[in-house]
């Protein structure tokens, strides 16, 4: 196990390594002056564009660029930011809670909904109940996220008026009423994907050979149904884990709609500005996020499934 671990720990490493540079080399090559962007619509002279580029080692080589921003990620140090000229990790800081908030509101939408209606609609496959949820599971995964966002404002809103239509609320129970809606806009796409996942994850057990073998030694049908759902559980779980990785990173669109003031409402407005610290540093903190979340699911893999662990050893 701990062997495992370490290989999968180092590989996250070196992929946070390839995303950083990656990420670095696209915004370094992208058009546009971030000393202009700074200095705005005023009449810029040479000397002051000399003297921003010179502040924030823009003239620097590449690669010097590079290695100074990537040691003060090590150190804890993501830089100063060009439009507000704030530190990076306190804009994030600020920010990075009511994303979370959202990503983890969105997630138990997902599992609570998601995963049931998938083992019921296996349970009941061909049924009307099957057939109409996988009709509406359809449908969430086709329909993009803003128009999902737009049509629950429209509806809930404005004409029922029993939700609010923009902002975080003031905190608490506020903050959480705040976010039903951007929550379930979220999670409508993940879901139906996570209930194609769940339906397909029992039927393949339904059709293994120690089902009928568990009937013909007289299991009940409750026995059976828990072996079935402890052997699917672990692609589903699996599945789940790496959902939460995007959903930390997919909140843009949603930020933007609900007018909430999250890193993803934050990334959009660091591109347009060519904010190239922010940018840098939001883009890595959601690879770190995935990364993670997809070391946490392969070791999960591991401890719940021997054929992981068969593969793994030889």
């Amino acid at each position: 196990m701990l062997r495992f671990a370490l290989g999968r720990l180092a590989a996250t490493v070196v992929l946070l390594l390839a995303v950083s540079f990656v990420v670095f080399a696209l915004l370094h090559l992208a058009p546009g002056d971030p000393a202009r962007n700074l200095l705005g619509p005023r009449p810029s002279s040479p000397e002051a564009l000399a003297a921003i580029r010179a502040q924030y080692h823009l003239d620097d080589p590449f690669i010097s660029q590079y290695l100074r921003w990537l040691g003060g990620v090590v150190r804890g140090d993501l830089g100063q930011s060009i439009r507000s000229d704030e530190p990076v990790t306190t804009l994030l800081a600020d920010r990075v809670t009511l994303t979370l908030q959202l990503a983890s509101f969105a997630f138990a939408i997902t599992v609570l909904a998601a995963v049931p209606l998938g083992i019921a609609a296996a349970s009941r496959a061909g049924s009307v109940i099957d057939r109409g949820v996988s009709v509406a599971a359809i449908v969430g995964v086709g329909a993009p996220t803003y128009a999902v966002g737009l049509l629950l404002l429209y509806v809930f809103g404005v004409n029922l008026d029993v939700f609010p239509v923009y902002g975080a609320g003031e905190g608490g129970l506020d903050r959480w009423w705040h976010l039903v809606l951007p929550a379930v806009t979220l999670a409508s796409g993940l879901g139906a994907l996570v209930f194609k996942l769940t339906r397909t994850a029992v039927l393949g057990e339904l059709d293994q050979d120690y089902v009928a073998f568990a009937r013909s030694r007289g299991l009940s049908t409750r026995q059976v149904r828990a072996l079935v759902l402890r052997n699917a559980m672990v692609p589903v779980v699996t599945s789940l884990g790496l959902v939460f990785g995007f959903l930390f990173g997919g909140t843009i669109l949603v930020e933007v709609t609900f007018a909430l003031q999250g890193i993803g409402s934050l990334l959009a407005g660091s591109v347009t500005f060519k904010d190239i610290p922010v940018v840098q540093a939001i883009t890595l903190l959601t690879a770190a996020v995935i990364a993670l979340t997809a070391l946490a699911v392969d070791l999960f893999s591991f401890a719940a499934d021997p054929r992981v662990r068969k593969r793994a050893t030889t």
